[in-house]
């Protein structure tokens, strides 16, 4: 840039949430529940990786997805299996979707002085197959969507893209199939307009009696 006649060079500065990129998503349908997330792992603009794993089983049917910064989301998740382990331990038994989203974002608050820069999306099912979404920002503040109206959520750097896709193609009531098909297609039409994200995706559909996994091709540029 010449200002007042002389050359200066203006350095752009990055989001520390921005510095790993990614995309997650998740979205409820008729008694399950769909989680979804990109496999890009970078550094910057620059692509290290395409099999980056951002969703974490905590048991049967309960997941969650970490998008933000790399390091971050692996000590995060750490914190997450001892909490849960000392939680079966104690109870014995699988801890509920609903005490969970509590935890995280607990967890989360207590930090809020030096957060984690991790934004996490719960999916999973209750005692009675009733599908439950979470999402929250780095303090813990927690978004718990109405199932009725929108039932998704949604983080990353490629939220927006995400959002508006899940607004269009989204309807209540989705079974299990046709669940998988709207949040791929959400996914990877919303990964291809960030370049922080994409490189394919990986799906887990929660059913009450099976979790179903696939693997995504995307765009490959």
């Amino acid at each position: 840039v010449v200002l007042r006649g002389r050359p200066v060079l203006i350095l752009s500065t990055m989001s520390i949430t921005e510095y790993n990129g990614g995309g997650i998503l998740a979205m409820a349908g008729k008694n399950c529940v769909a989680i979804a997330s990109d496999r890009r792992y970078g550094v910057q603009f620059q692509t290290m990786a395409t099999d980056k794993n951002k969703l974490y089983k905590m048991h049967d049917k309960l997941y969650i997805g970490l998008a933000g910064l790399a390091t971050d989301q692996a000590t995060f998740h750490e914190k997450l299996k001892f909490r849960l382990s000392m939680y079966s331990l104690r109870e014995e038994r699988d801890i509920k979707p609903a005490s969970f989203g509590k935890l995280v974002s607990t967890l989360l608050y207590e930090r809020r002085f030096g957060p984690y820069f991790v934004e996490p999306v719960i999916a999973g099912l209750d005692s009675s197959n009733e599908p439950y979404l979470f999402a929250s920002d780095f303090i813990g503040a927690p978004l718990i969507p109405d199932m009725d109206s929108n039932g998704f959520v949604v983080a990353g750097t490629s939220s927006e893209q995400l959002f508006g896709m899940c607004e269009s193609m989204w309807r209540p009531g989705l079974e299990p199939e046709e669940l998988f098909e709207t949040i791929s297609q959400c996914l990877l039409a919303g990964s291809d307009r960030d370049c922080l994200s994409g490189w394919g995706g990986t799906v887990h559909v929660i059913c009450p009696d099976k979790v179903i996994t696939r693997t995504l091709r995307g765009r490959m540029d």
